[in-house]
């Protein structure tokens, strides 16, 4: 979750059972290898020194799998973006939130008495842009409350928190810049929001992912693996907003 400034990236192609597989090999001061397959392509990552012969071990010892992965890629179906009209409906902290086209200047937010909510947006603005602008606006002022607690509770200075857009991981943790979180959690349960808090305030104390961290963060978030685990599949839930369209990663990290 530190800053990488030794990290860098390269197209490279690998021979996997007599198909060329373009992929992004990433060098960084990581200590395991790990392959992924997000709406990009495929990704290798590894430790910044590793031999170029044992890169391509590496992808040729998952090459079914990598391969397989590929193909799935390429025949799923690609989601729509959400149409902004009035009435439309998308997932706001793993409720309702109903969108309504009114006469304002500025956008705001409305409860039902069911529970859900409605964001009323100002009509005579780009209807994508002002959603964009009201969520990320929201996950602020949320993001920086659970890390308040989730401070408290490891008993650490509150660090800056600020929003991600990053394409594959959820949030992240520096010495310098403080805390950055994906505003498109927002979306997600509470929950699973919590955990992916607790996971970077624990880097306040371990900024590494070794058997100490995992220890901060089991005490700051005890079902931790289930809530790990959702996570890998929660983008596929998440709403395509046209303007968004960008940072729609695969979101295979939480850091």
């Amino acid at each position: 979750m530190s800053a990488r400034a030794a990290a860098s990236e390269e197209p490279h192609s690998v021979l996997v059972e007599g198909t060329r597989v373009d992929l992004v090999l990433r060098r960084s001061a990581r200590r395991s290898f790990a392959l992924q397959v997000d709406h990009r392509g495929a990704r290798v990552s590894v430790p910044l020194r590793t031999p170029l012969g044992e890169v391509e071990r590496f992808v040729h010892s998952h090459g079914a799998w990598l391969l397989d992965r590929l193909r799935a890629r390429a025949q799923a179906p690609q989601a729509l973006p959400l149409e902004v009209a009035e009435g439309a409906c998308l997932p706001l902290f793993g409720r309702v939130l109903v969108l309504r086209r009114v006469s304002a200047r500025a956008a705001r937010w409305r409860g039902l008495a069911d529970g859900r909510e409605e964001l009323l947006l100002p009509a005579g603005v780009d209807p994508q842009r002002a959603l964009v602008r009201a969520l990320r606006a929201r996950a602020l002022a949320w993001y920086r409350g659970r890390v308040e607690e989730y401070c408290h509770r490891l008993g650490v200075a509150v660090p800056p928190v600020s929003l991600s857009s990053a394409a594959t991981r959820w949030g992240s943790c520096s010495t310098r810049s403080g805390i950055r979180l994906h505003w498109r959690l927002i979306h997600l349960e509470p929950a699973l929001i919590d955990y992916v808090v607790a996971h970077e305030v624990a880097h306040l104390a371990e900024m590494n992912h070794s058997p100490r961290f995992w220890a901060v963060v089991e005490r700051l978030y005890p079902d931790w693996r289930a809530a790990r685990a959702a996570l890998r599949s929660a983008a596929a839930t998440l709403p395509v907003i046209a303007t968004a369209a960008a940072d729609r990663g695969a979101f295979t990290r939480e850091d």
